[in-house]
Order: C-alpha cells, then structure tokens, then sequence
C-alpha cells in the first residue's frame, strides 16, 4: 500500500537563496528549529523530516511586501517563488488542527520571509474518516426541492434590529413570494433585541405554516454560532422546530467547533466565512480559497461562502471563479460542497456567472438584489429566475429583458 503523505504549495518572497528558504520552511514545520539539537538523530529525520519536493521561481520584486523580514545579503535580490513541502502522514494522524498547525503554523512568522501565503494542500485519503458535509448539493436540493437552478436566497434585512415577530413577518413575505433559501445575518445570533429561541420560534411558525398550505418549505438558516454546547442546543431547537438548516460563523467557532457541530447535527451546515478578508485579502500573505475550502468541507460544512460577481467587496471576478470552480471540485472521494454566491448580487450577474463556471449547483443569494426591487420584494424574486433563465436559454438579459418586466424593472433599478 502506498504511503500516506501531506503536502502544500506556497507562494514566498525572500532575499534568501531559495533553496535554503525552502529547507527553513521545511524544518520549521517538522523536527527542525535554528539548531541541531541532540534527539535530532539521522534515523528521526529521515522519518520525521518534511521534504522541499519542488521550487520554482517567478520573478523579482523591487521591494518587501511585508514589513519585518530579516536580509541575508543587503545586495541580494527579492524573489518570488512557489515551494511545494510534503510531511509523513505519521507527524500529524488524522487531526485537521493538528494537520493546520503543519502546513500553516509558524511558516508566516519566520524573519526570512516578506511574504508567505498558502496556495493548497493535498490532504490523505485517511482524512475520509471525518465524514465531511452530511448533505452538501443532493442533500440541499433534497431539502429545498430545487432542481436544474440554483437555490435562490436572501438575508434578512437590516441584520440586526429586528425583533422575532419583525423577522417574521420579513420570512412570511419572502415565503410568499416564493424564496428557496433565507438566513439570518451572521451578525445576528442571541441578541436581546432577538432572542434566539424566540426567534427559531417564530419563523418557524410560518414556514410550517407555509410548508402546510403548499408542500414546500423555504430552508431558512438560523446562525448558531456559540460555543460547542450552545450551538449543540440550538441545533436541537432548530430541528424540534422543524428547522432544516444551521448557519456558523466558521472562522470564528473554529475547526473543533465545527467538526463538534457536524457529529451532533442532523441538519445541513452553512459555513459563512466572514473574517476571510483578514487571511486572504494581501496577496503575499494569509491563505488561498483552495486551500481554505478542502479544510471546511473535510469538517463538515454542506455550504460555503464564495462571494459572487462584481461584488461590493475586494475580490476579483477571477478570484470568485476559481473558489466556486474548488467548491465543485472533487476531495477525498466526495465531500461535496455547495458554494455560496452572494455580495452585491441580482439578476445582472445571473448569465456571467453560467457562462464562467458551467454549473447551477449553489445558491445564489441577493439582499438588495431581491428586497429593493422597485416592484417589491416578489418582482425582484422573479427577476433573479429570470436571469437564470436567461443563462439557461444562453440568452443575453437585455433580449430576456424584452418579454419579461421583472427582469427589465431590475435592469433598470440596477444596472
């Protein structure tokens, strides 16, 4: 049987010659430090050591993208580079911290470095065990009884401020107006103003109400985020209620707190990412979507936050295509995931976001998008299935436009 192994691909800049900053990272993250100590044998390193399994150099840079690197030869250039490591699976077992802690622990820190970002990792086959998303794709198509589009959402609006019954009334609209998804805002979990119990409570009265009157009920993702025990109980409030989805702040509660989650819940999992811009916004620092995704999803969460098209935030459109296209993505055999388009979108970015990834398996979400339609909020529902019709039909939205007023309303109010 072949060896079990963990690797990683990183971008560096560093005015050390490569090799030799290469063998730094390697044996910061495995049994070396800045001296041979005595335990460190021949035979340990040979079993222990991380191996440099490849270096390839990009280019120079004219000065440090991060302030604080130490300089090995004040006349030496600054490359760029990409440096691939690979571990024994020995050093780490199958322990997602621990296996974080390998392959982006101190690396950031070291004084050689003016740069340092995680592109990806190859994580073993062993890592199966931890069962990843419970539903992923199917099991949210299941849930929603969305089929051959994406599941259609929104957050409810404004994020916190509203009380249970306000919240309410907003999810009896939405329902009514024929929603697939809703979440709360990650900035709303167990508020005064909104207690969550109460919360939970109330909407699920009216979509039980809903799902009574028409056989469908709108999944709405309730944000548990808390510690362990906490979430565990709202996840039971959730699913005695008649919920089918929880919402956590994935960053936040952390890895244990979601792999926790994952082995209570009988739920689907939306990971919402918020404080993703911290690890990933610099371009020589932090973590890549590719990397960041396969950790989530070996945890367990069914849905992942990817930003959309023409967002209101940083991130390039490339950017947003590639981290949908690593949501589809195979790992470890399944573990699928569905990714989470949302920020700034409406109908408008419907027919560009097919054209780029080729898929309708993720939900796309748009606050404003939705409740700011100049018809309300059921035209601007209908606006954004029209827009995906329009991608379907490979049609362009200012012909679909012509015989749909929804979606010509929202052009207008938008574009």
């Amino acid at each position: 049987m072949e060896k079990e192994t963990i690797s990683a691909k990183y971008l560096i800049e560093t005015n050390y010659p490569l090799d030799e900053a290469a063998e730094m990272m390697a044996g910061e993250q495995s049994c070396g430090t800045f001296v041979r100590v005595p335990g460190e044998t021949d035979e340990l390193r040979e079993r222990a050591a991380a191996r440099v399994t490849a270096i390839e150099e990009l280019g120079l840079v004219s000065a440090p993208s991060l302030a604080g690197a130490k300089v090995k030869n004040a006349k030496a250039p600054i490359r760029r580079a990409t440096v691939e490591l690979e571990w024994p699976l020995a050093n780490v077992g199958v322990n997602l911290p621990n296996l974080m802690a390998t392959v982006a622990g101190n690396l950031f820190e070291l004084g050689a470095f003016s740069g340092m970002k995680l592109l990806d990792i190859d994580i073993p086959i062993s890592y199966s065990r931890y069962g990843g998303p419970q539903f992923g794709i199917r099991g949210t198509r299941a849930l929603t009884a969305v089929h051959g589009r994406p599941v259609i959402g929104t957050i409810i609006k404004p994020s916190v401020g509203l009380s249970p019954q306000d919240t309410a009334q907003q999810v009896h609209e939405l329902s009514e107006a024929g929603i697939d998804f809703i979440k709360d805002d990650e900035l709303m979990g167990d508020a005064p103003s909104s207690p969550f119990d109460q919360r939970v409570e109330r909407v699920m009265e009216v979509l039980n109400r809903y799902a009574d009157k028409t056989g469908k009920k709108p999944m709405f993702a309730f944000n548990v985020s808390g510690d362990i025990d906490d979430m565990r109980r709202r996840h039971d409030t959730v699913l005695a209620m008649g919920g089918t989805c929880l919402m956590v702040s994935i960053n936040h509660v952390g890895i244990s707190g979601v792999v926790a989650l994952r082995k209570h819940s009988q739920l689907p999992i939306h990971g919402h990412r918020n404080f993703w811009g911290a690890l990933s916004r610099h371009e020589c620092l932090g973590v890549d979507f590719k990397a960041y995704q396969k950790i989530w999803r070996v945890a367990g969460v069914d849905h992942l936050h990817t930003n959309g098209l023409r967002n209101k935030f940083c991130e390039s459109d490339e950017s947003v295509v590639a981290s949908i296209n690593a949501c589809l993505a195979p790992l470890l055999g399944g573990h699928e995931v569905m990714p989470v388009v949302s920020s700034g979108q409406w109908a408008g970015q419907a027919v560009d976001t097919y054209r780029a990834v080729g898929s309708v398996d993720m939900m796309y979400l748009c606050g404003g998008g939705i409740m700011a339609h100049p018809q309300g909020i059921a035209a601007g529902i209908r606006s954004v299935r029209q827009g995906w019709e329009a991608a379907l039909k490979g049609m362009t939205l200012a012909d679909y436009a012509e015989t749909h007023i929804e979606l010509q309303q929202a052009m207008e109010m938008f574009g």
